[in-house]
């Protein structure tokens, strides 16, 4: 027993009483059963059944109804109400449930050396009255103190897995939000990758034209202004989601603010176009709706890995497959470029895993954002460098099948 982790008290109830049901519903049980127990083992057939004995008993069961807000007032009454029904005529010796609750919220609720005391005292007081020899005999001190004993072993026990109750709640919203952290350093990531990469670009192609080609100057211009603006609407709806206060995990719904999807990957494609790398985009299957954090992942993965070509692959083609299968969506991007990119991953969150290659190097940011992006949705994803030169990224999404379609396997 330890007088750290004391529990809170208990909130009203809905009515506004000091109680809840469940604490009326154990002050009714354990009346009953004192009330059985009276009827059944109290008074042998020459003596009858007390009226103010079962008035007494049903009395001291009520102040369990406060006995977590108040546990040691509540135990007191109890056995004052106990005292109360031993002279009121022969009673036996009585353990009965109601001690024993008040006794359990008392030890659960207070330090070893309350509780110690609150034994002593529980196992005493009903073996004082009528018909209760003093001193009492060592049979009936014993079942006393077995009694108590049993409930403080109870209180203790239940006590410590309340404890690592918590602490297990405690981990889990840890965890929770450390996952809504990565998730939002991912979102920046791939935010800030991509756009600055492509206002940087941009950039360069205007300063190296200026006063040559005003039309490739104005375009890049606009190029740049464009990326500039989706930049800072995408981090707007971050910030909105953040400011909800709706912690979420991803695969369970969509962020609350529009996010960019399947939709979007012909602008995508087409602002790499812009950005001096020729981009082929190819759809492939029966297309269908997808689940709003799948349709993200499969933009950030087309996303990332354009950004990584445009940034490693030096002068490359690239190539931006998507394909419906009934049970799943797979992207694929890949380019026949021969430089190391930055942030490589090789091998798969699940299925096959891959052989580096060339262009293998540290694990960065991008991929790893990639992979988790993958995990989240329960799919795989395998990258790496292509026979022959360039680099490939496949990313495999489970999604439900359409309506009228029916899972093979």
């Amino acid at each position: 027993m330890s007088t750290h982790h004391r529990p809170l008290p208990p909130s009203p109830g809905a009515d506004g009483l000091p109680w809840t049901a469940s604490d009326a519903l154990l002050a009714v049980g354990a009346a009953a059963l004192d009330l059985i127990g009276y009827t059944l083992g109290g008074p042998d057939g020459s003596q009858p059944i007390a009226l103010t004995a079962l008035v007494l008993l049903v009395l001291a069961a009520m102040p369990l109804l406060v006995r977590r807000r108040y546990p040691l007032a509540s135990l007191a009454v109890v056995l004052l109400l106990g005292v109360a029904l031993n002279l009121s005529g022969p009673v036996p010796n009585h353990f009965n449930s109601t001690l024993c609750v008040a006794l359990f919220a008392v030890v659960r609720s207070r330090g070893v050396a309350v509780a110690a005391a609150a034994a002593v005292v529980a196992a005493a007081v009903p073996l004082l009255g009528r018909g209760h020899p003093l001193p009492p005999p060592a049979g009936d001190v014993a079942a006393n103190v077995l009694a108590a004993a049993l409930v403080i072993a109870a209180a203790v026990v239940f006590k410590r897995w309340q404890h690592e109750a918590e602490v297990r709640r405690r981990l889990l919203a840890d965890r929770a939000v450390a996952q809504e952290r990565r998730r939002i350093a991912r979102e920046l990531h791939d935010i800030v990758a991509h756009h600055i990469t492509t206002m940087q670009l941009m950039a360069g192609g205007a300063r190296a034209n200026l006063g040559r080609d005003t039309e490739v100057v104005r375009d890049a211009l606009v190029t740049l202004e464009g990326s500039g603006r989706m930049a800072l609407r995408e981090m707007r709806q971050l910030l909105d989601v953040l400011r909800e206060g709706d912690a979420s995990e991803e695969a369970d719904r969509a962020p609350s603010a529009p996010q960019p999807g399947v939709g979007h990957l012909g602008e995508l494609v087409e602002e790499s176009r812009r950005a001096g790398l020729p981009t082929e985009f190819a759809v492939l299957g029966e297309e269908r709706p997808l689940p709003p954090s799948t349709g993200l992942a499969v933009f950030r993965i087309v996303q990332e890995s354009l950004t990584n070509t445009r940034k490693h692959a030096g002068r490359a083609e690239a190539r931006v497959r998507l394909t419906y299968h009934p049970d799943r969506v797979t992207v694929e991007v890949s380019d026949n470029g021969a430089a190391a990119p930055a942030d490589t991953l090789v091998g798969a969150v699940t299925g096959a895993g891959g052989a580096a290659g060339p262009r293998a190097g540290r694990t960065g940011y991008g991929l790893i954002g990639m992979r988790e992006r993958v995990a989240l949705q329960g799919g795989s994803i395998m990258a790496g460098a292509v026979d022959g030169g360039g680099f490939r990224v496949v990313a495999d999404l489970p999604v439900a099948p359409a309506d009228g379609e029916e899972r093979l396997g």
